[in-house]
């Protein structure tokens, strides 16, 4: 068992390591800094064979953690708090924690991850019933289906446990040891000759209606911009700025997108439409189009390349569709 005349300096220096740890007061032998993998500080008192957490390193000074220490084994410690279910804390505390520093975008999606995926399986369980082995087994079951989203859901549901761990719900996080699904990296570039055949079979599509045309418009401009498909599916006509896109709610937050000349061109041609939306849904057009681009399924199948997902477009910008010199 370490023991240290604890400081605030020394405190905050501690490091984390693959285990969590304690590192004892010698001043109040009673009081100790429990150092969490994940990086979380906390001060801990231990009273009549329970431990009580004091608070942050970062929020509580070292004085005031021994003044409670000591406080506490002279009062003693209040009966336990009765902890509160997922459902309770997630959407209460921890929701309002980051409600009014999010965008709406990041809000909805992260709103859709709570009401989708972890409320039915953590929501009815106490924070201190949630097990290590019962993160694994929900992950592994998710990933089998859907790997990025279970690492997305994970990432959530790290992050709700850890600010669990920081106001003394619980003592750790279960979900710290179950590790993320590897991402799948860029498959490859399309050739020359590859991207000439896309764009035949996108000129093909987009004689076969209207539904077709702008799902080929949306394909290329994810091409020529480099842009997220939900950038572009989204994109408003106010967006447009001559030879530029002036995006006002990207992931990264606002940002300036430079045209091609052959995407000012499929812009152009779709600057009178209804509604604000570049890409209106042709059920309303007050909002934008369904982003599940049915075409490119197909088209990839048709000409070849299957290994090639749609986010790899984005790797080709400013290179596609530029006519080959020789």
């Amino acid at each position: 068992m370490t023991a240290v005349r604890l400081t605030d300096r020394r405190a905050r220096r501690l490091r984390p390591s693959a285990s969590e740890y304690s590192v004892h007061d010698k001043a109040v032998p009673s009081l100790s800094v429990r150092v969490y993998p994940s990086g979380t500080k906390t001060w801990t008192c231990a009273v009549g064979g329970r431990k009580v957490s004091l608070g942050r390193v970062d929020l509580v000074s070292v004085e005031e953690a021994r003044r409670e220490s000591l406080r506490l084994q002279v009062d003693g410690v209040e009966p336990a708090r009765q902890v509160p279910t997922y459902r309770e804390f997630a959407l209460g505390v921890w929701r309002n924690s980051w409600l009014n520093r999010c965008k709406p975008t990041t809000i909805r999606g992260w709103d859709h991850v709570l009401k989708a995926r972890l409320l039915p399986e953590f929501g009815p369980l106490r924070l201190d019933r949630i097990t290590p082995k019962g993160v694994q087994e929900w992950f592994d079951a998710y990933s089998r289906s859907a790997p990025g989203g279970a690492n997305s859901a994970l990432r959530a549901l790290r992050q709700s446990l850890n600010f669990a761990v920081e106001r003394g719900l619980i003592a750790s996080n279960p979900a710290r040891s179950v590790l993320p699904n590897r991402r799948q990296k860029l498959s490859r570039f399309l050739s020359r000759d590859e991207i000439r055949r896309l764009n035949d079979a996108l000129d093909a599509a987009s004689l076969r209606g209207p539904t077709r045309q702008q799902q080929a418009d949306i394909i290329r401009l994810l091409l020529l911009t480099g842009g997220r498909k939900s950038e572009i599916v989204r994109l408003k006509r106010r967006e447009v700025d001559g030879s530029r896109l002036r995006l006002e709610d990207s992931k990264t937050g606002p940002r300036t997108v430079i045209l091609s000349p052959e995407a000012r061109k499929i812009i152009d041609r779709r600057m009178d439409g209804p509604g604000e939306f570049l890409f209106p849904s042709p059920v309303n057009p007050e909002r934008p189009v369904s982003g599940h681009l049915n075409l490119w399924n197909q088209i990839r199948r048709e000409i070849g390349i299957e290994d090639v997902r749609l986010h790899d477009l984005r790797q080709h910008s400013g290179i596609p569709f530029i006519p080959d010199s020789s």
